[in-house]
């Protein structure tokens, strides 16, 4: 996503080649509370090819993912660049709803994309059950009307702190669960998972059981998606940049993005 005047600062430094980052207390450079974003931390996993990814031909049905970052977005624009999904964030743990949201959401949805919400997941603060509510009591549910796609999961680095928020990985496990069936309770589906593959297995581990619930989405800059958490032999969506703001492509044809809109 494009990034602020804090976001380039963070990144003035060299960085080393798929260093993990730090466990430690926030950094001074980390996002104000709320404004967390998909890969806000990913430019620490870039791969050695991640500077041509903007440039490779990805195959599959383009689309993106914004957050409060960008402001209000044309998207006419956007679906006349090639767009044709859009995934908005909604909510941050349970203290936080973007005040862009209806703007990209029904702008989005308004252009003839098909567009979804995303949570960006704060284990650390509540209970997997409790911010699955405040997700979808703050525009993360989903309807069969064959455009709008199951809410995502945002399942990444601590933007504030420890890297796993200070839970091992069967209490991540046991966090994540708690969402993803609060969630399919409340619309009557699991969500798309959003992850890393180095942070997954930091702080998830092996559990393969995620895969029969949850579409996956990697998150990976660079010419390849790379290997896959445990138990997916494929990704639906794949985040291949942030340059010069997050791009994404589904794994399949149009028709079949429609399907798993539709359900």
């Amino acid at each position: 996503m494009l990034r602020s005047v804090l976001r380039a600062a963070a990144l003035t430094g060299v960085l080393a080649l798929c260093a993990a980052p730090s466990a430690n207390a926030a950094d001074p450079d980390d996002p104000p509370p709320g404004r967390a974003q998909m890969g806000w931390k990913l430019h620490d996993e870039r791969s050695a090819d991640r500077s041509a990814a903007a440039d490779t031909a990805v195959s599959g049905v383009p689309g993106i993912d914004v957050s409060s970052w960008q402001g209000n977005v044309d998207w006419s624009a956007q679906r006349a660049a090639g767009n044709r999904f859009a995934y908005v964030k909604a909510t941050e743990g349970t203290s936080y709803t973007s005040s862009y949201f209806t703007q990209k959401y029904n702008g989005s949805y308004d252009a003839g994309m098909i567009r979804g919400a995303y949570h960006f997941a704060l284990p650390n603060k509540s209970s997997g059950a409790t911010q699955a509510n405040h997700f979808v009591a703050n525009g993360g549910g989903w309807s069969s009307d064959g455009k709008t796609l199951p809410g995502a999961l945002d399942m990444e680095w601590n933007p504030y702190g420890a890297t796993c928020y200070g839970k091992t990985k069967t209490q991540m496990r046991s966090w994540m669960n708690s969402f993803l069936n609060r969630y399919k309770t409340l619309t009557g589906r699991y969500p798309v998972i959003y992850s890393n593959t180095n942070w997954w297995n930091q702080c998830v581990g092996s559990d393969t059981s995620f895969a029969n619930k949850s579409p996956l989405w990697i998150a990976r800059y660079g010419s390849s998606a790379g290997s896959l958490p445990p138990g997916w032999g494929w990704y639906t969506f794949w985040q291949y940049t942030d340059d010069p703001i997050d791009k994404n492509v589904f794994n399949g044809s149009y028709t079949r993005l429609k399907a798993l809109a539709t359900g």
